[in-house]
């Protein structure tokens, strides 16, 4: 009896020395921040003011008729649609190209991983500069018209602009994780498709994507969560800018929380966001491991 009555005691030791620290620090940077949040969410905070006075849902009627608020989000969503496939599509192809052999695939695989490792706020200063100077002057001495002005003065281009440097920094983190599912998959598997005959693209398609789901999973949650979120790139290579054409909702909801101190609005706008991208997130990985599961 006495052995099987410190068995529960010594759970509630395991469970307090490996279970509440992690708990305890979700709770304080997740859960009460998000609470609080709410809370503010029916509040006329300005931010700085002590008195928060309750107003009700006022402040998501205001964010739900703000115009400028779905415009940016409507284009953040077609910012996310190109650079999670472009993202996804290019570190595939690379994680496939250097799982077979290729010579020096290790120092290729540190390349190409290294741009996740330059933070989001000198990446958009780099480049601001590649885009401004290196470009324009190529431009101008080659007599491509394409980079004869800098992309980040023409709405169009600029959106492509950040389309592209998300896709320079994030494929090959994604790329490393593609790589660890090539490495995963069962080499007696490939053996036997090829002793039957099965051609290079039939392997692709019924053998080796279908096991790959699980790295796929992984990838889209990534590079949905990252590129829905993002404000560092956004601000110092682009800052909204031409004409607020490339301000993405990250943005403003922060320009709304902080500078025009309308914190209430501003943080019914972030809730509204939390739950669009929690949807499409929640969405995604369900249908994936779905697909998973028949792979």
């Amino acid at each position: 009896m006495g052995t099987m009555g410190r068995k529960p005691v010594e759970r509630f030791k395991n469970l307090c020395i490996f279970a509440l620290p992690g708990i305890f620090i979700f709770c304080t940077v997740v859960i009460i921040p998000f609470i609080y949040g709410f809370y503010l969410t029916l509040t006329d905070w300005d931010g700085v003011k002590k008195v928060k006075a309750i107003v009700g849902l006022k402040n998501y009627m205001a964010a739900f008729q703000d115009i400028n608020f779905w415009a940016s989000m409507g284009l953040t969503l077609k910012y996310v649609l190109f650079s999670v496939l472009l993202v996804n599509i290019i570190a595939f192809i690379l994680a496939y190209a250097l799982t077979n052999g290729l010579k020096g695939q290790n120092f290729f695989r540190t390349g190409f991983f290294t741009p996740n490792l330059i933070g989001g706020v000198v990446l958009g200063f780099i480049w601001q500069f590649v885009f401004s100077r290196v470009l324009v002057n190529f431009g101008e001495a080659s007599g491509w018209g394409i980079f004869s002005t800098s992309w980040l003065s023409d709405p169009t281009k600029a959106f492509w602009a950040l389309v592209i440097v998300t896709v320079w920094q994030l494929s090959g983190y994604m790329m490393l994780i593609y790589i660890a599912g090539f490495t995963g998959l069962s080499t007696d598997v490939m053996e036997a498709a090829s002793i039957d005959g099965a051609t290079g693209m039939q392997r692709m398609k019924h053998i080796i994507i279908p096991l790959m789901v699980p790295s796929f999973v992984i990838c889209l949650f990534l590079t949905l969560s990252r590129a829905f979120m993002v404000y560092d790139v956004n601000l110092t290579l682009t800052g909204g800018e031409p004409y607020g054409t490339t301000r993405l909702v990250a943005m403003h909801v922060y320009e709304k929380a902080f500078t025009a101190r309308n914190y209430g609005v501003g943080q019914a706008e972030a809730l509204f966001l939390f739950i669009i991208v929690a949807c499409i997130s929640g969405a995604q990985i369900y249908l994936g491991k779905k697909k998973e599961v028949e792979a």
